[in-house]
């Protein structure tokens, strides 16, 4: 790649590295509209994937796909006091419509926890009909004044699941259930290694009685919020009045669950994959998981490389994996070479003379650089190879970042040595769980408390801040 094309390096300026990226490998483009996007057909190849990869695990927990209006009239929105003052300062209003002036203003949906509380509130009359499971996937809009393409825009494509159940230990167990479902989805689809945490009370969504995430530390250390499943409690049922009748035929209030996953992991798998050549693409979400280079100087070449090529696609295609042929002919091979590292293909497949007489096919991957990645196999058994080269490279991906996790996650000592980490990386650290506390390290230090692990260490310890008694260690470090 010539300098004048080469990206930012990562370890510079990722800032810029990751904007750079984002339209390089032509994933994204910024839309007419202040903080808004458009996200190209590449990129939502990549959505695509994570969508079915995310649906097929919904629908094997019973969960059933449903569509809810954009447009919500203000006053749901003002039913539930924390919601609303969790949400105001991002809202997006419609006042006018049809030339004139609403009776009542409509909200641009911001989340749809209220549309879905007055018309559970219609369909739920009896523990019979109960549990309701369903999943929207659908666009939001919240008002941000800071933005960035996949990570922070003003509208952004996601799935919001939302449940009413007929006690808490129901409501409970889905809102755990589903965050290991995108536990499960983040490491196994997408090579990215998560951390599953309940959020402290400060980090809620508003209107919840509990929030679980999953965290993800990108190539800079910084922390990604990946997914939330929030446990709502009674609060949205007795805004909305979502009553059941029970056994007993006594009226009970629901409790209700939300969680969802946005287009921001987007954001994650470019962060924690990426390199100073541009996109790395886990296999499983990948658009293209193989792009094939035909190699020849002229027309006798041309003719037997291109059946070979041929050949191999047929081949590959017919055990479902998706492969891309690049036939430009106005493009040297070493530029497509460097188009398809920049967008992220996993395998590229070269086939030239040489090759075709062989019975060979050149295969480079796109986590190795230059000769470490690349080898030659046969055309016999292709798939298989493929098959092997790409279970490898997702292996590969996840231990390289969860390495990478792990070696710039500290436990201080005490607070100095805090402030020192938080420049760093990750702190996972004794926390008394005082919210002035935390307030305090976040001033200080600009470092929040991502999560507190589910999976704890055991005995207790004091406070990094305050020195207190703690129970339980939290990840704190500064996000996106």
């Amino acid at each position: 790649m010539s300098d004048q094309l080469k990206l930012p390096s990562r370890t510079t300026d990722f800032s810029e590295w990751y904007n750079q990226v984002v339209q390089r490998a032509d994933l994204a483009d910024y839309a007419p509209v202040r903080g808004c996007m458009i996200v190209k057909p590449y990129g939502w190849g990549l959505w695509e994937n994570i969508q079915a990869a995310l649906d097929k695990r919904f629908k094997a927990t019973g969960h059933v796909n449903a569509g809810f209006p954009l447009l919500i009239p203000q006053s749901f929105i003002t039913r539930e006091a924390k919601h609303i003052e969790g949400f105001a300062p991002e809202l997006a209003v419609v006042t006018h419509g049809g030339g004139q002036e609403l009776e009542e203003p409509l909200v641009v949906r911001p989340t749809s926890e209220t549309i879905i509380g007055h018309t559970y509130a219609k369909w739920v009359q009896s523990y019979r009909d109960l549990p309701i499971l369903i999943n929207l996937w659908n666009s939001v809009v919240r008002w941000e004044m800071r933005t960035r393409l996949f990570l922070r825009t003003m509208e952004f494509w996601w799935q919001e699941g939302h449940t009413a159940h007929a006690t808490y230990e129901e409501a409970e167990a889905e809102t755990r259930q589903m965050l290991r479902v995108y536990t499960d989805f983040a490491e196994n689809e997408a090579a990215v290694p998560v951390i599953p945490g309940r959020k402290s009370e400060a980090e809620r969504f508003p209107g919840a009685d509990m929030t679980y995430s999953i965290e993800a530390m990108m190539g800079d250390t910084k922390a990604l919020q990946a997914g939330t499943s929030h446990n709502l409690g009674q609060n949205f049922a007795k805004s909305f009045e979502i009553k059941y009748l029970d056994k007993n035929n006594e009226q009970q209030f629901c409790w209700t669950t939300s969680w969802g996953l946005s287009t921001r992991f987007i954001g994650a798998i470019i962060m924690v994959h990426g390199d100073d050549q541009g996109l790395i693409l886990p296999p499983k979400l990948a658009p293209h998981q193989i792009v094939m280079v035909p190699i020849y100087k002229n027309d006798a070449e041309k003719g037997p490389v291109l059946e070979a090529v041929d050949r191999a696609q047929k081949q590959l295609v017919a055990h479902d994996f998706r492969v891309k042929v690049d036939m430009r002919e106005d493009l040297t091979p070493g530029f497509k070479f460097n188009e398809w590292e920049m967008r992220g293909v996993p395998l590229r497949i070269e086939i030239g003379p040489k090759d075709v007489a062989k019975g060979t096919v050149a295969l480079a991957r796109r986590d190795k650089p230059g000769k470490e990645g690349k080898s030659f196999v046969s055309q016999d058994g292709l798939e298989g190879i493929i098959a092997e080269a790409l279970a490898d490279l997702h292996a590969s991906l996840y231990d390289r970042a969860l390495a990478f996790r792990k070696a710039n996650t500290y436990d201080p000592k005490d607070y100095t040595e805090f402030k020192q980490v938080m420049e760093k990386g990750w702190a996972f650290s004794w926390w008394c769980g005082d919210r002035t506390c935390e307030t305090q390290i976040k001033d200080e230090t600009k470092a929040t408390t991502r999560c507190i692990p589910l999976e704890q260490p055991g005995g207790e310890g004091v406070c990094v801040h305050c020195g207190q008694p703690a129970k339980e260690k939290a990840i704190f470090g500064r996000a996106y």
